[in-house]
């Protein structure tokens, strides 16, 4: 059954808006998807919001039909309410006509199966969460198991790295840790670190990939520290033919990707 909501000040908007800030995230340890697609990916994924709020007089579609009978029929809640209140809650002047509060995923490295996968993503201190969202939807694209932040990242479930996403926020797992935390647990079993570095590098196309191949990419700004890069199991260097001197932290992250799945496809990994 739906709820309606028509004034600014009702509590549940009010809680709903606080979403878009990182501290109030993690004391409720929620956070907010917006838009159909999104929201129907999280659910072929087996997610689904707690509550899931539309926009009055939004165009009739069966899949936010479908969406809505899932929602209830868990248990969650249903708001219907203003595209003016829905801009507030998510802080764009034209919002999707759906959104959705979800509960954090777990993000503990422990959680996850190296082998699940024979490509993850690692970023170190990535800070813009349009790269992050990027990242995860490079991740998707290459059949990555997810994608592991390092040290001090954006936040993944931020309105805005959830956006960048399109979706592939609940289709890679997300681990979060500290480099003192990582390296050991790397070490702990089969894993082959990968950066993207000037230092003792090999050309990246042909070389010797391995899976679970771990692609390491640094910050957009400072790149990698000199004792990651030295911790790696192979360096390698892309050419750059123009006066740039690098790529976008992203854009090096899903080129050396490619690369590593048509290596790894190539030997059958």
């Amino acid at each position: 059954m739906r709820r309606e909501i028509t004034g600014f000040s009702n509590p549940t908007v009010k809680f709903l808006r606080s979403l878009r800030e990182k501290k109030h995230r993690k004391q409720e340890g929620k956070f907010l998807a917006e838009g159909l697609r999104l929201l129907t990916d999280a659910r072929e994924s087996g997610r689904l919001p707690e509550i899931l709020v539309m926009a009055a007089g939004r165009e009739t579609h069966p899949l936010l039909a479908e969406l809505e009978r899932a929602v209830a029929a868990a248990g969650g809640e249903v708001i219907e309410t203003s595209e003016d209140i829905l801009a507030k809650i998510t802080g764009k002047d034209n919002p999707q006509a759906v959104a959705g509060v979800f509960t954090e995923f777990d993000t503990a490295l422990s959680a996850l199966d190296r082998n699940a996968a024979p490509i993850w993503l690692v970023a170190q201190a990535l800070r813009d969460p349009g790269n992050l969202g990027t990242m995860l939807r490079t991740g998707d694209a290459v059949g990555a198991g997810g994608l592991i932040l390092i040290d001090d990242c954006a936040d993944p479930f931020s309105v805005e790295a959830v956006r960048a996403s399109m979706g592939a926020v609940f289709t890679q797992r997300i681990a979060q840790a500290r480099w003192e935390e990582f390296l050991p647990w790397l070490r702990g079993g089969a894993g082959q670190l990968v950066a993207a570095s000037l230092r003792d590098a090999r050309p990246y196309r042909g070389a010797p990939y391995a899976a679970p191949c771990f692609i390491l990419v640094g910050n957009e700004s400072r790149g990698l520290p000199e004792a990651y890069e030295d911790a790696c199991d192979l360096r390698v260097t892309m050419p750059m033919k123009g006066r740039a001197d690098s790529l976008n932290a992203a854009v090096a992250g899903a080129v050396l990707a490619y690369e590593v799945l048509a290596g790894l496809e190539g030997r059958g990994s």
